[in-house]
């Protein structure tokens, strides 16, 4: 018999090449063409140098529901998303591919941060807007932070104040301003999040924000304002009237 009766040829996988034609038409058409999943398979090449990335990349998206929300997502709460191949195999995302992702995200937050403080701050809102919803839009938990300026209200120190639950980070007024005296803020922007989604202050955010503007105006630091970050959208004190 031949040798190629004796060794017949493997067929190829489903996804064989497909690598390649999606470099090609990122090169090509340009990256902006490429659809979120297509994206995301161009960055797990990198992790997962064989195989078929389009079921993770998929995966991902349907777990998270946005590319934002994946690059947001902790590297445990990454390390949960299965996927099953064509033999019905299950495959988890591995700590490498997640800590892979928590780079970029890290990254995509130093980058936006870079753009809003390289100026004044309260003079590039729009970047400062961006850095903000890049940093919180995906928090899963409340997060309290503060953005500490100098007399040119240029960026001195952005700090995380606290941490809390899905509905409450604890904020103590005091410490806010005490830490501002420490690091000689001559102003301040109150920022933090809504894991829920919807950026609306509620009447305890309003009390929390009328105590902390108390106490740092008799100190002679000035707020300049209160961010509140959602999916939704960020929502501005100052714009709304609330001081």
């Amino acid at each position: 018999m031949s040798d190629a009766a004796d060794n017949p040829q493997k067929p190829l996988p489903h996804h064989a090449g497909h690598r390649e034609r999606l470099r090609h038409r990122a090169r090509s058409a340009g990256l902006t063409h490429l659809p979120d999943y297509e994206l995301l398979e161009l960055f797990l090449f990198r992790s997962q140098p064989q195989g078929d990335v389009k079921p993770i990349a998929k995966a991902l998206l349907s777990r998270f529901g946005s590319l934002a929300a994946v690059l947001a997502a902790s590297v445990e709460d990454l390390m949960t998303v299965r996927t099953e191949d064509t033999k019905g195999r299950t495959k988890a995302i591995g700590p490498e591919t997640a800590l892979d992702l928590a780079a970029l995200h890290e990254v995509a937050q130093r980058v936006t941060k870079e753009e809003a403080t390289k100026r004044q701050v309260i003079s590039s809102w729009s970047a400062l807007l961006a850095y903000v919803r890049v940093a919180l839009q995906h928090e899963p938990r409340e997060q309290f932070r503060v953005l500490y300026l100098d007399k040119k209200n240029q960026l001195i120190l952005d700090e995380i104040q606290n941490r809390g639950t899905v509905d409450h980070a604890p904020v103590y007024p005091r410490e806010v301003v005490r830490r501002g005296l420490e690091v000689s803020a001559a102003a301040m922007i109150l920022v933090h999040n809504h894991p829920s989604g919807d950026p609306t202050p509620s009447r305890a955010d309003i009390d929390m924000t009328k105590q902390i503007v108390r106490a740092a105006q008799s100190l002679g630091v000035e707020v300049h304002d209160h961010l509140i970050v959602g999916r939704e959208g960020v929502t501005s004190f100052k714009q709304l009237g609330l001081m």
